[in-house]
C-alpha cells in the first residue's frame, strides 16, 4: 500500500481474527455519515472502500465517497472517482514493454534532473511469463521439453531483460516460464480476496483489487476479487502511485436461476452468457451475478464466466464472496487464517452473498437449465451457435461472410505427399488452450474422458488436424496424470505442448508445409476449434479463416470428426475397430462421471506442491545471468527485442501549450468492430512485411522472426506492424485486404507504415476514421503506442471500447466520437481530404470540438464531435502528451 489517507470521516475500525487485529475502513461507519449503502452493488462498495482509504482532501475526497453513496438514487452517475488497485498483474507480452517504459523513464528522469530510483513500482507487481511458448512441436512425448528449449532460444534477450528488471525494481516479481497462464496462476495462487499490508504501525485489511495488462484479468472476479484489464499505459501509472480516474459505472445485475442439465459444460454456459450480455450492451459497465443459481455454480465455472467479460464487453463480471469462495481457497492451498479473514471481512463490510439483492442499473436473467451445447464463431466470441446447427450455420457463412463463391464451395485440394485431400471447412487446428477453460477441472476431465472412450474404440484424429494441449497451470497436469487421463489424451495427439496461452493468442505454431500450401494455393477456408476466448480474424493462424470456440471435450471430438461440414450431433465422428459407426453420444461422459473423477483426482496438496517454489522456474530460467547491478538499463543497439523507445526524447520540464490539429491527412478509413488485433501487431509475420524487412536488414532469418508479441519491447518492429493485420480493410482502397493506405496528394498506394513515414517526413499530422466499437478485444497498449508513433493525432469513430479509448488518451491521441447519427459514410469521406480539429486550447472533459473537412474539390464542411477525454485527470494527461509524461514530470519535480 503506497499511502493511507487522512480519514476525515473517522471510519477506521479494528477487526479481530484469531487474535490478530486488522485496521480497516468500515463501510457501515461511513454509511452513518454519508447515507444508506445496504443495497449498493458490491463492486461499488469496493470502490467506496478504496476512496475512504485513500481520502486526502485532494486527489481523493469525501465528495468522491458521497458520489458513490448517491449512486443508488438513480442507479447511475455522471461523476468520476479515483481508484488505486492493491496490485498489478502482467503477462510478458504486455509486461516487457511496460518494463521497457520504466527503464526508459529512468533515463528520462535523469535528463530532467531527477533520480533514477524514483521510478519504481509503489504497489506490488507480478509478471507471469505465459505468452511466449509456441506450438512448434506437437503430437510427441517430448513436445513440452522441445517447445521450452525453443522458447528460451527465441526469447533469450527478453528473458535477460526481465531478469534485470526483477533485480532493478522493488515490488516487482516474475513468475518464470513454464508455470502457467497468468490468470490461472492469479486465481490459484496470487489472489487473496482480502489483501493485507502494514502502514502507520498497523496491519490493514482491504479488498484484493488489481489492474491487469491483459483483458482477461477479470477471471479473478470469480473469486470475489475486483479487477479488470487495462492497457500497459494505465498499469504503469497505477504502479507508480497515480490514482486512475474512472466514471462511476452502471452496474448490470445478471440473475442466475436453476442448474445446468446433464451433458452441458461451463463453456456452453459462458458462450450463452456472452451472447446475452453483448446483445444487452454492457460496454464500460460492471456486471454482477446474483441469484439462487450461484448455489449450483462451482467457483471454476464462475471464473470461466468472469474470464469472458471482455468478450461480452463489460469492465468486469463479478461474483460475490460466499461459502463456495472459501471452499475453493481451501482447496487451492490458501492459508487457513487468510480464509477466516476473508469471511470475517466480507461479512463485516457487506460484501458477503446474503441479504436483499442490490439495486442495479438494469438486470437480465438466465435459467441455467435452458443452456444448450454451443460453439461460437467463425469470427467473434459473441456469435454463439447451437451445436446442432453448427454445420448448417457454417455452410451458410461459407458463401457469405467467408466469401467463397457458391461454385467453389465443394472444391477439393490435393495435399502434396499426403494420402488425403482438403476442402473448405476441414479442421486443421484442434487446441485445448487458454485460461478460459484450462482453469476448469470439470471440462478438462471431460476432455480426458472423451479421449479415453475414443481411444478404447480405436478412434484417432484426422491426419490433417494439428492437436495440442496447453494447460493453464502445472496443477492440471497433476490431476490429469492422477486420473490416468493424460495417457488417453497423449494417445490422441493431445500431449502437453507448454504451459501458456499458445493457440488462443496466435502462438499456434506452423502448420505442416504441405497443408499450408494446399490452403493458400486453393484459397481454402480452413477451420480451427479451440477452447479459447478469442477467435477474431487472423488471430489463431494466418492460414485459418474460420475459428470456433468450444469446450475442451468438443475440441477432442472435432479433432476426431475433422470437419465443420458434418453435424457432430448426428453424423458419425468415426468408426471403431470393427468398422461400426461411433457417434458423439457414445464417447460423451456423464455429469456424474466427471464429478466423480474431479473429486478423486484433485487435491489441496497438488496446489501446495506446485506453487511451493513458484518463482524458481525451470533450469533454463535459473541459468540466466544478470550482469552487475544498475539503476538504469544498458541498452544494446544490436538488440532486435528490446529498444529504448522515443517517447521521452526532447521532453521538457513543463509541457508545451496544446494546439489545434491542422492540415491532417487520413491514414485509414475503417469499418465497424475494428479490434486491437486489427490495430496492434499480433501473431506471426512474413518477410515481405515492413517488420519482416526490418529484421532481414539486420540479418535475422525468417525462421527466427518469432512473433510480434514477443517483440513488443522493440518499437521499431511494433510500429511497422500497426494496422498491418492481414484481414484489415482500408476503405480508401478498392478490394484491397491488409495494411495498406494511399499517400496524398500523390495517390500512391503504400503500406500503412510507409505512408505514415512519408507523411512524417513531410511534417503532416494524421487521423484515422472508423465505425462502431473501435478497439474491441485485448487490452493491447501497442494498439495506442503504435498509433501515436505512426503520427496519428486523433481517431474519429462512432464508438470506442473502454480500454482502447483510455489507452489512446494515455498516449496523447485524441479519441473523438461522431454525433447525431453522423458517420464517415454520411460524410462521404474518400481519404483524400484534409482535416482540422479545432478548440483544443480550452480542452475540458467530454466537450464538443469542431472538425473542419477540406475536400479535394475545394469545398469545406464543419461538424461537431464529442471529445472522449472523459475526466479531469485525462485532460492533464493529454495536455502533457500522455500519462507517462505527466507522471515523469511530477516525479522530477518531487526529486
Amino acid at each position: 500500500m503506497s499511502m493511507i489517507g487522512r480519514d476525515s470521516l473517522q471510519v477506521e475500525k479494528t477487526l479481530s481474527v484469531d487474535g490478530k487485529d486488522y485496521a480497516y475502513f468500515a463501510l457501515n461507519a461511513a454509511a452513518e455519515k454519508l447515507g444508506d449503502i445496504s443495497r449498493l452493488p458490491r463492486t461499488l462498495k469496493i470502490l467506496l472502500e478504496n476512496v475512504l482509504r485513500f481520502e486526502d482532501g485532494s486527489a481523493c475526497t469525501v465528495d468522491d465517497a458521497k458520489a458513490l453513496v448517491e449512486w443508488t438514487a438513480q442507479a447511475h452517475s455522471d461523476k468520476d472517482v479515483p481508484f488505486r488497485p492493491a496490485r498489478i498483474l502482467m503477462q510478458d507480452f504486455t509486461g516487457v514493454p511496460a518494463v521497457v517504459d520504466l527503464a526508459a523513464m529512468r533515463d528520462g528522469i535523469l535528463r530532467l534532473g531527477g533520480k533514477a530510483e524514483k521510478v519504481n513500482p509503489l504497489v506490488p507487481v507480478d509478471l507471469v511469463i505465459d505468452h511466449s511458448v509456441m506450438v512448434d512441436v506437437y503430437g510427441r512425448k517430448d513436445a513440452l521439453e522441445k517447445n521450452v528449449d525453443i522458447e528460451f532460444e527465441r526469447n533469450g534477450e527478453r528473458y535477460e531483460f526481465l531478469r534485470w528488471g526483477q533485480e532493478a525494481f522493488d515490488n516487482f516479481r516474475v513468475v518464470p516460464p513454464g508455470t502457467g497462464i497468468c490468470h490461472q496462476v492469479n486465481l490459484e495462487y496470487l489472489a487473496q480476496t482480502v489483501w493485507t499490508s502494514a502502514a502507520n504501525g498497523k496491519n490493514y485489511a482491504y479488498p484484493d483489487t488489481l489492474f491487469g495488462t491483459d483483458s482477461h484479468t477479470t477471471m479473478v472476479n470469480g473469486l470475489g476479487v475486483l479487477g479488470w484489464g487495462v492497457g500497459g499505459i494505465e498499469a504503469e501509472a497505477a504502479m507508480l502511485g497515480q490514482p486512475i480516474a474512472m466514471l462511476i459505472p452502471d452496474v448490470i445485475g445478471f440473475r442466475l436461476t436453476g442448474s445446468l442439465r446433464e451433458g452441458i459444460t461451463a463453456t456452453d454456459l459462458v458462450l450463452t452468457v456472452t451472447q446475452m450480455l453483448r446483445k444487452k450492451g454492457v460496454v464500460g459497465k460492471f456486471v454482477e451475478f446474483y441469484g439462487e443459481g450461484l448455489d449450483h455454480l462451482p467457483l471454476a465455472d464462475r471464473a470461466t464466466i468472469a474470464n469472458m467479460a471482455p468478450e461480452y464487453g463489460a469492465t468486469c463480471g463479478f461474483f460475490p464472496v460466499d461459502g463456495i469462495t472459501l471452499d475453493y481457497m481451501r482447496l487451492s492451498g490458501r492459508d487457513e487464517h487468510r480464509i477466516k479473514l476473508v469471511e470475517a471481512y466480507a461479512k463485516a463490510q457487506g460484501l458477503w452473498r446474503e441479504g436483499a439483492d442490490p439495486v442495479f442499473s438494469d438486470t437480465l436473467e438466465l435459467d441455467l437449465s435452458t443452456v444448450e451445447p454451443s460453439l461460437a464463431g467463425p469470427k467473434r466470441p459473441q456469435d454463439r451457435v447451437a451445436l446442432s446447427q453448427a454445420s448448417s450455420a457454417f455452410e451458410a457463412e461459407l458463401t457469405k461472410g467467408l466469401g467463397v463463391p457458391a461454385d467453389k464451395a465443394g472444391v477439393t485440394a490435393e495435399v502434396k505427399g499426403k494420402n488425403f485431400s482438403l476442402t473448405h471447412g476441414d479442421v486443421v487446428i484442434a487446441a485445448i488452450t487458454s485460461c478460459t477453460n484450462t482453469s476448469n477441472p470439470s471440462v478438462l476431465i471431460a476432455a480426458g474422458l472423451v479421449a479415453r472412450k475414443a481411444r478404447a474404440l480405436g478412434l484417432t484424429p484426422k491426419p490433417w488436424v494439428k492437436t495440442s494441449l496447453a494447460p493453464g497451470s502445472q496443477v492440471v497436469t497433476e490431476y490429469l496424470n492422477r486420473a490416468g487421463l493424460q495417457d488417453d489424451l497423449d494417445a490422441l495427439g493431445f500431449e502437453t505442448v507448454g504451459y501458456g496461452c499458445t493457440t488462443c493468442i496466435g502462438n499456434s505454431g506452423p502448420l505442416d508445409d504441405a497443408i499450408a500450401d494446399a490452403i493458400e494455393d486453393n484459397r481454402l477456408v480452413a477451420v480451427s476449434v479451440l477452447s479459447g476466448n478469442r477467435n477474431f480474424e487472423g488471430r489463431v493462424h494466418p492460414n485459418v479463416r474460420a475459428n470456433y470456440l468450444a469446450s475442451p471435450p468438443l475440441v477432442v471430438a472435432y479433432a476426431l470428426l475433422g470437419t465443420m461440414r458434418k453435424d457432430i450431433t448426428k453424423d458419425p465422428i468415426g468408426k471403431d475397430r470393427n468398422g461400426n459407426d461411433v457417434f458423439l453420444k457414445d464417447i460423451w461422459p456423464t455429469t456424474a462421471e466427471i464429478a466423480a473423477m474431479v473429486q478423486s483426482s484433485l487435491t489441496r496438496e497438488m496446489f501446495l506442491d506446485r506453487y511451493g517454489d513458484v518463482f524458481k522456474g525451470p533450469k533454463q530460467w535459473q541459468a540466466i545471468a544478470v550482469e552487475g547491478e544498475s539503476d538504469t538499463y544498458r541498452w544494446s543497439d544490436s538488440s532486435t527485442y528490446v529498444k529504448n523507445p522515443p517517447y521521452f526524447e526532447g521532453m521538457t520540464k513543463e509541457p508545451a501549450p496544446v494546439k489545434d490539429i491542422t492540415g491532417a491527412r487520413i491514414l485509414a478509413l475503417l469499418g465497424d468492430s475494428i479490434t486491437t488485433d486489427h490495430i496492434s501487431p499480433a501473431g506471426s509475420f512474413r518477410k515481405t512485411t515492413p517488420a519482416g524487412e526490418y529484421l532481414l536488414e539486420r540479418q535475422i532469418q525468417q525462421k527466427d522472426f518469432n512473433s510480434y508479441g514477443s517483440r513488443r519491447g522493440n518499437h521499431e518492429i511494433m510500429m511497422r506492424g500497426t494496422f498491418a493485420n492481414i484481414r484489415i480493410r482500408n476503405e480508401m482502397l478498392d478490394n484491397v485486404e491488409g495494411g495498406y493506405s494511399k499517400h496524398f496528394p500523390s495517390g500512391e498506394q503504400l503500406s500503412i507504415y510507409d505512408a505514415a513515414m512519408r507523411y512524417k517526413k513531410e511534417g503532416v499530422p494524421l487521423v484515422v476514421f472508423a465505425g462502431r466499437e473501435y478497439g474491441t478485444g485485448s487490452s493491447r497498449d501497442w494498439a495506442a503506442k503504435g498509433t501515436v508513433l505512426l503520427g496519428v493525432k486523433a481517431v474519429i469513430a462512432e464508438s470506442f471500447e473502454r480500454i482502447h479509448r483510455s489507452n489512446l488518451v494515455g498516449m496523447g491521441v485524441l479519441p473523438l466520437v461522431f454525433k447525431d447519427g453522423m458517420t464517415r459514410k454520411t460524410l462521404a469521406l474518400k481519404g483524400d481530404e484534409t482535416i482540422d480539429i479545432v478548440g483544443l486550447e480550452n480542452l475540458s472533459p467530454r466537450m464538443d470540438l469542431d472538425m473542419v473537412i477540406r475536400r479535394a474539390n475545394g469545398t469545406t464542411d464543419k461538424v461537431s464531435l464529442l471529445c472522449r477525454v472523459d475526466t479531469r485527470d485525462e485532460v492533464l494527461y493529454y495536455q502533457n502528451g500522455g500519462i507517462l509524461h505527466f507522471v515523469l514530470r511530477n516525479m522530477a519535480k518531487a526529486a
